[in-house]
């Protein structure tokens, strides 16, 4: 154990940030790579947990941060970046009309949720059973259960929720729509706002999914959320919703819009978005959000500059192309072995599930043999691939070379089970 790592077991509980493992500590990036600190060099396919879309250090990125830092790194006040980041995020997303300026994506679902209590006057939030909606006690219902109970009652997934959470909180199956139709109609007048990733973690809407909810929730007058923090700007430049091609009324978004700085948002229409104008709806409706790092000039012009290279034509092309080639070479790897699995996904954010039968929801994904997999992300990263426990990122910045040694490592990786 090296001498960071030793440091770190001192000083850190559990010897980490609460992130990836503790063995090892990064410490450069550039493009699709990373470095650790003993100076082995890694495909990067982490990302920072998503943001780094466009690579490390990105050129563009690195001056436009290197050109504002002199000016000031934070003023709690308006600054001419952020507002033209509000902008781009206005034009870029179908529901956005107005934006409010969070650190995290945490806070960005937190302030969700709580908005549309406002807005309703009622309490009651609906998630889905597997969907991550950040760390608030609300969020942390049902995230990841390994002992489902039944719909619609949460399960806390953490120590230190209050108790009367969970009568706060209903939860439905993700790609049920007949289910969740019928618990938002059963449910609608207790209802604040029915919150969903677009895309569940690993996995897609199967057809129809989310425009029934968006049909049901528009016609019982109960606001819908996107969490667009992974999604946002990955998915197109109009985000989940604008791939899937439904619209919801509010959409969180973070990660790739601060450009590996902390940044976030809440956005979507203005009688909703409303309720952070005191002006506009009185002492009674009025909600306090104050953040001392929200909309701060360095991760304003991070953003910018990012959404700048996303925006030029073409953008997307190569890396949806890689990420397609990589999920196929996966997937024939996988036939070529006889290991049981399936990669499950969109071609910028996918990996191999190892289970029999199709993954639509949650409770499908604990059929997967966790031991498999932790098997083979061992022989990844020993040969140099960085990723998380269950997902594969790609940026534009990764290679045709990186997806040629990713598919050799992983067909190894196999070989070797």
């Amino acid at each position: 154990m090296n001498e960071m790592v030793q440091l770190a077991h001192r000083v850190l509980p559990g010897g980490h940030f609460g992130n990836m493992a503790s063995d090892i500590a990064l410490v450069r990036g550039e493009g699709g790579h990373v470095w650790d600190s003993e100076g082995r060099e890694y495909i990067d396919y982490l990302l920072g947990s998503g943001p780094m879309f466009i690579g490390h250090a990105h050129p563009e990125v690195t001056a436009a941060v290197l050109e504002q830092i002199p000016r000031g790194t934070t003023f709690f006040a308006n600054n001419p970046a952020g507002i033209e980041l509000a902008a781009a995020i206005v034009d870029a997303m179908p529901c956005a009309e107005q934006v409010r300026f969070l650190a995290s994506g945490t806070e960005a679902d937190m302030y969700a949720m709580r908005v549309v209590r406002a807005f309703r006057g009622r309490e009651k939030i609906l998630k889905f059973e597997g969907g991550y909606h950040g760390m608030s006690d609300h969020a942390l219902m049902s995230l990841n259960p390994r002992r489902p109970g039944n719909f619609p009652h949460p399960i806390p997934d953490s120590a230190g929720i209050p108790a009367r959470v969970q009568d706060e909180v209903l939860v439905a199956p993700f790609n049920d729509a007949d289910a969740a139709v019928a618990l938002i109609e059963a449910h609608h007048d207790e209802l604040a706002g029915v919150i969903l990733e677009p895309f569940q973690r690993l996995i897609p809407p199967v057809p129809g999914f989310l425009q029934a909810i968006r049909d049901v929730t528009a016609r019982l007058g109960v606001p819908l959320i996107f969490d667009e923090v992974v999604c946002g700007f990955r998915f197109g430049y109009a985000g989940a919703q604008g791939h899937y091609g439904v619209t919801p009324d509010l959409c969180t978004l973070g990660k790739i819009i601060g450009g590996g700085f902390p940044l976030a948002a809440l956005c979507g229409r203005a009688d909703i978005m409303a309720h952070f104008d005191r002006a506009k709806v009185g002492e009674e409706g009025f909600l306090m959000q104050v953040g001392t790092l929200s909309g701060n000039p360095v991760a304003a012009v991070a953003g910018l500059a990012t959404l700048a290279v996303l925006r030029r034509p073409g953008a997307y092309d190569d890396v949806f192309a890689r990420g397609r080639r990589m999920m196929a070479g996966l997937t024939e790897a996988l036939r070529r072995h006889g290991v049981t699995g399936q990669v499950v996904g969109e071609p910028v954010l996918f990996d191999v599930v190892y289970a029999t039968g199709e993954i639509r929801n949650h409770r499908d994904t604990l059929r997967a043999d966790g031991a498999v997999q932790a098997a083979v992300n061992r022989h990844l990263r020993a040969g140099g691939i960085m990723k998380g426990d269950s997902k594969y990122y790609l940026s534009t910045a990764h290679t045709d070379a990186d997806v040629d040694r990713t598919l050799s490592l992983f067909d190894e990786a196999l070989g070797a089970l």
